[in-house]
Parts: C-alpha cells; sequence; structure tokens
C-alpha cells in the first residue's frame, strides 16, 4: 500500500501571497463540547459581517465554535485590489491552520469556489458549499441573462454589482435587503476574471465529505449548477425552496444553517483511502 506525497507546489515557493491583516469574527460556545470549529469563507463582495449577522452565534449556539473570515480586499481586512483566487484560498488556509482543531470550511457563492481550492491544501474536517457559483463560462452566461448591468463591467475590470431580486426572497423586509445590499464590496479585478477562466480545483486533501446547498430559486445559481456541483462530490444537493442566493441573510436563514448544524453533528467522517 503506497502513500501519496504531496510536495510544495513550485510557485508558491519561488512567488509567496503577499500577508496582509485579515478580518475573523468569531463567536464561540458556552460550554466547549469538543465539536470542530467552523470557519465561514464570504463570497465575492460580502465580508465576515454577512455571517455574523446570524450565522455565528446561532451555531455557537448549538455548541459549535464559529468563525468568519474576510478575505483581503473584502470587509475588515486589508486592501488587495489586485487579489487572485490562489491568494484567497491562501487566507483560508492560513485562517485555518490557526484553529484550535481541525476545521470544517463553509464557503458561500464564490468563496465556495475559494474553499475548494483550498480544500487541495488544508485538510478539512468536512465541507460545505452554500450556493456555490464555481465559476466558468456557464456562470457568466447565467449572470448575464439575469443581470446584465451587473455583470458585464465585472469582465472589464469593473465591479460585480448584484441586486436585491437576485440576493434575496420577497419575505425579506425592503429596509433589510437595502442595508445588506449597502454594504456589498468588490473583489479584485484578477479574481473576479479567473472566476471565468480558472483551472479545477486540485483533489481534496483527505477528500473531506462534502455538503452542497442552496434554493432551486437562486437567482446566481441556475438549480442545474447546483446538482452539477453536488455531483462533483458525489451527493446531491441540499435545497431550500423560496429562498434567494443569500441564504445566511435572507428571511428564513435559520432553516439552511440548522440543516448544516445536523448534518455536521451526525459526524460525517472523512473517506480514508490507501
Amino acid at each position: 500500500m503506497s502513500e501519496r506525497v504531496r510536495v510544495m507546489r513550485g510557485r508558491e515557493w519561488a512567488r509567496p501571497v503577499r500577508p496582509v491583516r485579515r478580518e475573523v469574527l468569531a463567536a464561540t460556545p458556552e460550554l466547549e463540547e469538543g465539536r470542530p470549529p467552523l470557519l465561514f469563507v464570504p463570497g465575492f463582495g460580502h465580508g465576515a459581517w454577512a455571517f455574523a449577522e446570524h450565522w455565528l452565534g446561532h451555531a455557537a449556539g448549538r455548541g459549535f465554535p464559529a468563525y468568519a473570515l474576510s478575505l483581503r480586499g473584502h470587509g475588515g481586512s486589508d486592501p488587495a485590489p489586485e487579489a487572485t483566487l490562489r491568494a484567497y484560498a491562501h487566507d483560508v488556509v492560513q485562517v485555518a491552520a490557526g484553529l484550535p482543531r481541525q476545521a470544517v470550511l463553509v464557503g458561500h457563492g464564490a468563496g465556495a469556489l475559494v474553499v475548494a481550492h483550498a480544500l487541495a491544501r488544508y485538510p478539512a474536517r468536512a465541507a460545505v458549499l452554500v450556493a456555490p457559483v464555481l465559476g466558468g463560462w456557464a456562470t457568466f452566461g447565467a449572470a448575464l441573462r439575469r443581470n446584465p448591468a451587473g455583470t458585464l463591467p465585472a469582465v472589464f475590470g469593473g465591479r460585480l454589482r448584484l441586486n436585491r431580486r437576485q440576493l434575496f426572497s420577497r419575505e425579506l423586509p425592503d429596509a433589510d435587503a437595502r442595508g445588506y445590499v449597502s454594504r456589498l464590496g468588490r473583489a479584485g479585478r484578477r479574481a473576479q476574471w479567473q472566476l471565468l477562466t480558472h483551472a479545477d480545483p486540485e483533489p481534496a486533501v483527505g477528500r473531506p465529505p462534502v455538503l452542497v446547498l442552496g434554493s432551486p430559486d437562486d437567482r446566481v445559481v441556475p438549480a442545474a449548477a447546483l446538482t452539477r456541483a453536488a455531483r462533483r462530490y458525489g451527493s446531491a444537493p441540499l435545497l431550500f425552496p423560496g429562498m434567494g442566493h443569500d441564504l445566511m441573510l435572507d428571511a428564513r436563514w435559520r432553516e439552511p444553517i440548522d440543516a448544516i448544524l445536523d448534518w455536521l453533528a451526525k459526524d460525517p467522517a472523512p473517506e480514508h483511502r490507501p
């Protein structure tokens, strides 16, 4: 029985990612129960605040230490206008490696793609991809059809603009939706372009279990894309009809986070292979 050996990639050795100050928000349980920590990774334009609004405290209330990272250039992290997917994945790996135990990585939107790349470098206990935007020209085509004015400028280095209809259901009060949209920032120009042109992520270290979830009514990620993403990891997507793309901020935010925590409470063990 042979053991796979991973070596340092030459490019990473010769051209290390520039260090930055990263914003990490946390909520911890009152009693330590030994549950794995969760590291939430927001999508492009979102910061750690998007998870701190509801999901961090809720996870901690159910016994899971919960952390949310603002990728470089987002939220309260240092500016990084030329950030790349590689740099974002580096941020995730560095924060996860500093947590007290082997973490569960939870990525939302394009943050799910960042998590998929980070899984090739960090041996996560498990991973959750929430409304995953895994990139490619099919993703661009869907975005262009549904939001041409907000999508096309991003191809030429402008800001990707998402609107209320794409992100939230009608159940969310307009005042809340406007407040969340006003907090959206922008991803690095190179990272936005790489979302279309990137290579597929390398296989995950240790092949951790992966849960994919989203909404069939998401106006950013088509239902077919959710199915394709889940099939990539050998499963079917867990669906929440009637919700928008930002499940963690929408009116029924408790349903998806409780489903994630219920799945983790069953302690899905990584698949061990020779």
